[in-house]
Formats: structure tokens, C-alpha cells, sequence
């Protein structure tokens, strides 16, 4: 591999975590233009495992933010991101898997419910499966599954 692949390769991995640490950010302050703008067109999203749904992006998008204002207080950590990059040739592809861990506390609103209170009373986690393409704008996920492993619910 030369030094121009290894470089470029290198910059597709840091692109590739922006991608993923922006869908956190997103979700977790509830930015839904920002979620959308990750996905290419034809993205898609996929909650079932966590009880949630399946489909297009800008629909999962809406769903997500009906559901999120539940919690009102949400931080997602995602963790031990396995980068899978498709390689041409020696060279770098358009295409890239990502596999990362995640463990998200969210605190859920509630009557008097008190936002500075940081003890979460619902904690999620388990596994995404991000794929993602080179597209003229950038990395953009074409998919997310979320593989929810487990979930603990606190009064």
C-alpha cells in the first residue's frame, strides 16, 4: 500500500467516525434534520429489536422524535467501533461496515420530573450496525440496525 492509500484510508476512517459520533449527537439532542442529513436518499433504519421500527430514514426520523420526548435526558455511548472499509484493488471503496457497541441511559420525563437529576431510570445497549457509502457529499448511512442486547428500568 502506498503512502497516498494508507493517508487516504486513514481520512475515510475519520470521516466514517464523524458519521457515527454525529448520529449520537443527533439523536440524543434531538436534532432530526441533522439525523436526516446523515442517511443518503434511499437510507434506511432499523429499531425492532429495541420494540421500536423499520423503513425509510425520514420516517424512523419522525418515529424517533415522537419517541425521544419520553426522555427528555438521553446520552448515547457508543463504543469499540470496528471499521470494515471495502477495498479495490489495494485501494479504498465506496462502501464501509461499521460495528460499534452502545449503552444509552435516558431519563424519563415525567409530572415534576427534575432535568438536573443525572441518575438514568431507563438504560438500553447492545450493538449498531451502520453501513455507510462514499457519496459526493461525504460518507452517508445507507442503513442502521439496532441489535438492543439489554435494557434495565429503574423507578
Amino acid at each position: 500500500m502506498t503512502q497516498r492509500v494508507e493517508l487516504a484510508t486513514v481520512m475515510d476512517r475519520l470521516a466514517i467516525d464523524a458519521v457515527v459520533t454525529g448520529y449520537a449527537v443527533a439523536v440524543d439532542d434531538g436534532d432530526w434534520a441533522a439525523y436526516r442529513a446523515l442517511f443518503t436518499a434511499a437510507g434506511r433504519a432499523d429499531y425492532t429489536s429495541a420494540g421500536g421500527i423499520e423503513g425509510p430514514a425520514s420516517v424512523v426520523a419522525r418515529w424517533l422524535e415522537e419517541t425521544m420526548a419520553l426522555f427528555p435526558v438521553r446520552q448515547h455511548l457508543i463504543v469499540n467501533r470496528r471499521i470494515d472499509l471495502e477495498t479495490l484493488d489495494g485501494s479504498a471503496g465506496d462502501r464501509a461496515e461499521v460495528k460499534a457497541d452502545f449503552v444509552n441511559p435516558m431519563r424519563l420525563a415525567g409530572e415534576g420530573s427534575d432535568a438536573s437529576i443525572t441518575a438514568p431510570n431507563f438504560v438500553a445497549a447492545g450493538r449498531y450496525t451502520f453501513v455507510l457509502a462514499r457519496t459526493r457529499e461525504g460518507w452517508r448511512l445507507t442503513g442502521v440496525t439496532v441489535h438492543e442486547k439489554w435494557r434495565h428500568l429503574s423507578a
